[in-house]
């Protein structure tokens, strides 16, 4: 898709913030080609002996993202590598990954956290990367079908300690002081995509913008009583102008009390901070003529203390927000004894999860975290709660593929298959495979150079394919040159 002209409302508000020269450079930095960046995955590495000498096409680090994030050269086809699939690594740009300082300087402990707008997925992925063990997630998206995205993202990454919400921010009005970390990557203007997004140009208008400032602030209004008092809140956007960035900044101060904090930025990673003329507090802009990315704000502010913490639990549930994925409160109408006892052998550190039955599924989900999944529960409508292990069928438990993808799998309990690149694509377009002669009967666990891609139940003939149905491969179509991360 061409991109179309940039609307010239556009250019004359980004000369006057940005000064003659400096517009100058960045106009033409508009009509480069886009980078590609990718941050891997730290729960996997060690599996996928990914680095920044194994990256095909590697093109240098992300410098705010110490030994996870890198550039490519050029973008190859994700869709055609398995180590994509098997959650090795988030294809992501550069600049939101600046995410990372804020956690990293800040959150010390463990602590909950939410990501309100999150699929599709890039910054919850990070966000769990770079949380201290212990710590719980909850990423929301209030889009339903874009919430299935972000958890099929989520669930390739691996880890236990997340719950998948699908919530309006205004739902969370009854979890008064539940969080101790709160990311708004809110809906923007989307100037910042301008480069890599047609559709970013052709919706783009003064009059939207005005739209999106308002809508901004009225998230922030439904959120900020589910912060904690000192609790942080993080807020992006992927835009330029300052009414969605500075101005919600001196806003958030201004009627909230919130404290704007610092956060380490070197000279050398070439980041822009505050454009509001008359305001000196610390904000975070990529701009793509300074620094090699899109179009990013961010910036983080720590709620006074002092505020009761209060959270109210609802007497009763609606049924639309009773549809919960994994729940500890469910009857285990849909397992016997013996079977969560069989589930619970396939974990690492069984002891630290919670087993239960949720319909004709087993999950596991942290044991810390069960009475703070209840109060969720009571409010929100929960898609996905910690690992499915399995399903039941009759007297058989089907390993699910969740736990295929999780970290904490026990290694010992699935007998494993390398196989190759042919035979890595054919599974995930969920075509029967054959397997050696020498592969044991029933379910096996296939990896793509060490990294577990996803079981199978091999019956001798063929191995039944056990990838999750809508999540396939549909392209039939392979490029001339393979590019695949190794």
């Amino acid at each position: 898709m061409t991109r179309p002209d940039i609307p010239q409302e556009f250019k004359d508000y980004a000369r006057r913030l940005l000064g003659a020269e400096r517009y100058a450079r960045f106009a033409q930095a508009l009509d480069e080609i886009p980078s590609v960046s990718v941050r891997l995955n730290p729960f996997k590495a060690v599996w996928s002996g990914l680095s920044a000498e194994g990256l095909n096409g590697g093109d240098g680090p992300v410098l705010w993202v110490s030994g996870e994030g890198y550039y490519l050269s050029e973008r190859p086809p994700f869709t055609f590598d398995p180590l994509f699939h098997a959650g090795a690594y988030y294809v992501q740009e550069a600049a939101s990954m600046f995410l990372g300082q804020i956690l990293r300087r800040y959150v010390t402990r463990p602590v909950v956290a939410l990501d309100l707008c999150a699929a599709p997925g890039g910054k919850s992925t990070h966000i769990r990367s770079c949380l201290p063990e212990g710590s719980l997630l909850v990423s929301n998206e209030p889009v339903k079908a874009r919430a299935q995205v972000l958890l099929e993202n989520l669930t390739k990454w691996g880890h236990p300690g997340v719950v998948v919400t699908n919530n309006d921010p205004a739902d969370f009005a009854d979890l008064e002081g539940f969080f101790d970390v709160i990311l708004t990557d809110v809906p923007c203007s989307g100037e910042g995509m301008f480069r890599k997004d047609p559709v970013a140009v052709s919706e783009w208008s003064p009059e939207n913008v005005e739209i999106c400032w308002q809508r901004q602030r009225r998230i922030i209004s439904d959120i900020w009583p589910s912060l904690k008092p000192g609790g942080l809140l993080i807020y992006s956007t992927c835009t330029y102008n300052t009414q969605e960035d500075e101005e919600n900044i001196r806003w958030m101060r201004d009627e909230f009390g919130a404290e704007i904090l610092p956060v380490d930025a070197p000279a050398a990673w070439n980041i822009t901070g505050n454009l509001l003329a008359g305001e000196d507090f610390p904000v975070y802009r990529f701009l793509p003529h300074r620094t090699k990315g899109e179009g990013f704000f961010l910036a983080v502010l720590r709620k006074p203390e002092g505020e009761t913490v209060r959270i109210r639990y609802k007497s009763t549930v609606s049924q639309g927000k009773k549809k919960a994925g994994a729940s500890a409160s469910k009857t285990n109408a849909g397992a016997s004894k013996e079977q969560l006892l069989a589930a619970r052998a396939w974990l690492l550190s069984a002891d630290d999860y919670e087993i239960s039955a949720n319909g004709m599924n087993i999950v596991a989900f942290p044991k810390e975290y069960i009475s703070g999944l209840s109060v969720l529960q009571q409010s929100l409508r929960v898609i996905q709660a910690g690992v499915t292990l399995a399903e039941v069928k009759g007297k058989d438990l089907i390993p699910n593929h969740a736990l295929a993808m999780s970290t904490v799998q026990a290694s010992d309990v699935f007998p494993r298959e390398e196989i190759s690149y042919e035979q890595a694509i054919a599974y995930l377009r969920k075509e029967a495979i054959v397997l050696p002669d020498t592969a044991p009967r029933g379910y096996v666990l296939l990896t793509y150079k060490d990294v577990p891609l996803g079981f199978v139940k091999n019956i001798g003939n063929r191995a039944n394919n056990l990838y999750p149905q809508e999540w396939r491969i549909r392209s039939g179509y392979l490029p001339d040159e393979i590019l695949v991360m190794k």
